[in-house]
Formats: structure tokens, sequence, C-alpha cells
């Protein structure tokens, strides 16, 4: 098989234990790239909106103690402002955003001439062109290194997933936006842990350049997307099922 990068980290850092304990064990069974959300759009007021800049020190500790490149999800300039800041290797873009050009520009300028890989996630909505569109206003502003991730879409109907694939809109992309490395969010097409090894097959046989994973060292405890993250070790199993090192 292809060599498959592999990015992996819990929906949401919630304490430092938390995020040092998760490290470590993801450290340990091979992963190099930490995703974590320090800032997080959630539907309603009230529910945990991650614990914010004070994050970042955590995130820095990660670097500095495991070697490991660290990334999380921005949404407004200030973030940008604080992750670059911050010293962060990578940073994306989700799905509430990509929606909105409005924000798409405003984060693109601050975003303006940036050298580190910026990913961006598809739009909630199965709208091509938003996609594409994000990922042009991020071109526009010298941002070079750009990536897509894939992580579903919703529909009316999404059973039995949390998102539906719509896998050609990876083929589609692909085609209109050439050389682009597009990576696949199996954790927010299933929605739930026991069908991440299926959706995971699938985007594999369409080639997608990584995966993109949530993981948490104890997920029943999660503040966010509990049903859906693994533990550590149960993704270094399912790792070893789809036969990736």
């Amino acid at each position: 098989m292809d060599k498959i990068e592999l990015i992996a980290g819990p929906c949401s850092a919630e304490t430092r234990e938390q995020m040092m304990k998760t490290a470590t064990q993801l450290r340990a069974v091979g992963i190099r790239t930490l995703r974590a959300g320090l800032w997080k759009p959630r539907s309603h007021y009230g529910t945990f909106e991650g614990v914010g800049e004070k994050g970042l020190a955590w995130m820095e500790e990660i670097q500095q103690t495991l070697g490991m490149r660290v990334m999380t999800e921005v949404a407004l300039p200030s973030h940008v402002e604080a992750a670059l800041n911050a010293g962060l290797d990578m940073l994306w873009i989700g799905a509430r955003t990509t929606v909105n050009p409005f924000m798409m520009h405003e984060l693109a300028e601050a975003l303006r001439g940036t050298d580190i890989p910026i990913w961006v996630k598809n739009p909630v909505s199965p709208d091509l062109e938003l996609w594409i569109g994000a990922i042009e206003r991020l071109q526009h502003t010298g941002v070079k290194r750009i990536g897509a991730i894939h992580r579903g879409f919703c529909l009316v109907d999404n059973a039995p997933y949390r998102n539906s694939p719509l896998w050609d809109q990876i083929k589609e992309l692909r085609n209109r936006v050439p050389g682009i490395p597009v990576y696949c969010d199996p954790s927010h097409i299933a929605g739930k842990r026991e069908l991440l090894l299926q959706i995971c097959k699938e985007a594999l046989s369409l080639k997608v350049d990584g995966l993109f994973i949530e993981s948490h060292c104890c997920p029943q405890k999660a503040l966010s997307d509990a049903a859906q993250q693994l533990t550590p070790e149960a993704l270094s199993e399912m790792l070893r099922m789809l036969n990736i090192c």
C-alpha cells in the first residue's frame, strides 16, 4: 500500500492531562501529528465550545516534549493570529466555516502568505463550488500548502452515517483542483466508532492521501463527539487491520 499520512487526536482539547495522555499514547503507536480542537463551533448555546487560547500551551508542550506536530481548527482571524503566534505546525478550516464565503475571505486575509499547511474541510452541504471557492480564496492570498479534508455531507437522510460520504465529490474535486492532497475524516462520516473501519476501507480504495481520525485517551468521558472517538490502542488495531504501519 502507498504511504498514507495519519493525523489523529481528540475532537476537543479538554485538559492538559487529557492532551498529554492522549498524545503520549498516540506517539507510542506511531502517530506523529496530533489534531485537537481548541475553538469548537457548536450548534447549541451552553455546550462545550472549547478551551480556547489556553490550550495552545498544551499543544506547544506536546511539540517540545514528544516531538509531534500539532494542529487545530481556526474559524476567526483571531484564532489564526493566536495559533500562528504559538507556532502550531498546521491548521484546518472546518465545514461550518467553509460554507461561508465572507468568513473564508477574512480567514484567507489573516493567512496571507502563510507557509504552513492549511487544510480545508468540505462544507456541510454537498456544494462542490463552495469547497473549491474556499480553496481559491486561500490561493489568492498566497497560501501555497493547501489540502482538502473530506468529512461527509449533511443530507435529509444520512443513515447509517452521521454524514453521507458522497464519494464522487472526492473524484470531482481532484478533477477540478488537480494535485491537491485529499485526506478523509472517517470519524465525522461515521459518527460511530464501529463504522470507522469500513469507511476507512472505502476511503483507501479511492487512494486518499491520508486519514484524519479522532482519538481520545478516554472516549466515554469526552466532552464532544464521544461516540466516534477511538482510544489510541483501538486506533492502532484498526490501522493494523487496514495494513497501515
